[in-house]
């Protein structure tokens, strides 16, 4: 949406295909860092984001009692009288950028994806599942840590297991919760961020997690024996934890495509790309930013793959970095070794916060 929405802002005419018929969203909150603000305000939609949801200024490193161990204050790339970050439910961020890419004139198609590419030097013919065929200039992946599109264009960079699962619940907010809070315990880590004055999110990572599917109708309350080792706190929200339906349950996967994110006229942003694990709260960060930065070279360049060449340039690098220091903060999380993954996490903050 993101890309849409910075292509068509540029003058091009921007087709975008879903595969789901109703935009359904995966998940239930996320957090927009200062870098992910900071480029949707290029975009003029970082005020509807924090309206819409809850804006922040630290990250409270806590133990399993609740007790604060660490404050990382996050950089105010918007300014000082505005959030380092916001919490918020997908829904309502999708709500927004969905509206913003009609009201720059992007074409949404839902209910069909890509079935094959076929490349020329002139261009791309993208084969649509509905049995269409459209000749582009240009096929933007942004689909996502499974893309088919990477697989189509040959790039072998399956996302590797990270041996973490991660469980999010939707709580009512408690009072306290003005921060992103996280509770390091005994074996698995927990914490709590808030999307609306009403609402915040709860989540667990699980270490040494199996993989497996587990019944949906079980998820609140395994979610529940995993918080029985905290107290004070997290113990409060874990008993508001009741509906099983408000609660998913994914494994953490990362990775990233180590060099062209490009054949041709095709190119991989996001998650297709680099895909963190959800330590360093940046993959949406990451994937706003590529949306900026390739508009911004396809409007530097006269040539297409001239254009997606330095974009890859400008990004590779940097998401490289957030990738393997979200892995390495996950190792240290497994050994209990949460003081040193706090370091860690605000060193990359830092750099995060330089211009893309």
């Amino acid at each position: 949406m993101t890309a849409a929405i910075a292509l068509a802002g540029c003058g091009h005419t921007v087709d975008v295909v879903e595969r789901n018929r109703d935009w359904s969203v995966t998940g239930w909150g996320l957090s927009l860092t200062g870098p992910s603000l900071r480029a949707l305000q290029r975009l003029g939609l970082a005020d509807a984001c924090i309206d819409g949801g809850f804006g922040l200024t630290q990250i409270s490193n806590c133990d399993s009692a609740g007790r604060t161990r660490n404050v990382i204050d996050l950089p105010l790339l918007l300014g000082p009288d505005m959030p380092a970050l916001a919490g918020l439910s997908r829904g309502v961020l999708h709500e927004v950028l969905r509206d913003a890419a009609l009201a720059r004139g992007a074409v949404l198609h839902t209910g069909m994806s890509v079935a094959a590419l076929e490349q020329a030097a002139d261009g791309v013919t993208a084969r649509l599942t509905d049995g269409s065929a459209r000749h582009v200039d240009l096929v933007v992946g942004a689909d996502g840590i499974r893309s088919t599109v990477r697989d189509m264009l040959g790039m072998p960079a399956e996302p590797a297991y990270t041996g973490q699962m991660v469980w999010r619940a939707i709580v009512p907010r408690p009072g306290w919760a003005t921060t992103l809070h996280t509770f390091a315990g005994p074996v698995h880590n927990a914490g709590l961020i808030p999307i609306s004055q009403d609402q915040a999110y709860a989540f667990v990572t699980e270490n040494h997690a199996d993989s497996g599917v587990l019944p949906q109708e079980e998820l609140a309350e395994r979610m529940r024996d995993l918080l029985n080792v905290f107290s004070g706190r997290v113990a409060e929200v874990a008993a508001t934890i009741k509906d099983p339906e408000l609660v998913v349950r994914r494994p953490v996967h990362a990775g990233v495509v180590d060099g062209p994110w490009h054949r041709g006229r095709t190119v991989l942003i996001g998650d297709a790309a680099h895909a963190p694990s959800p330590q360093m709260v940046s993959g949406a960060a990451l994937a706003i930013e590529d949306s900026l930065v390739l508009a911004e070279e396809l409007g530097l360049h006269d040539d297409v793959e001239t254009a997606l060449e330095a974009f890859g340039r400008r990004r590779l690098e940097r998401c490289r970095l957030v990738v393997e220091t979200s892995v390495k903060v996950g190792e240290l999380e497994r050994e209990g070794r949460h003081a040193e993954a706090h370091k860690l996490q605000d060193r990359c903050h830092q750099v995060m916060a330089q211009p893309i």
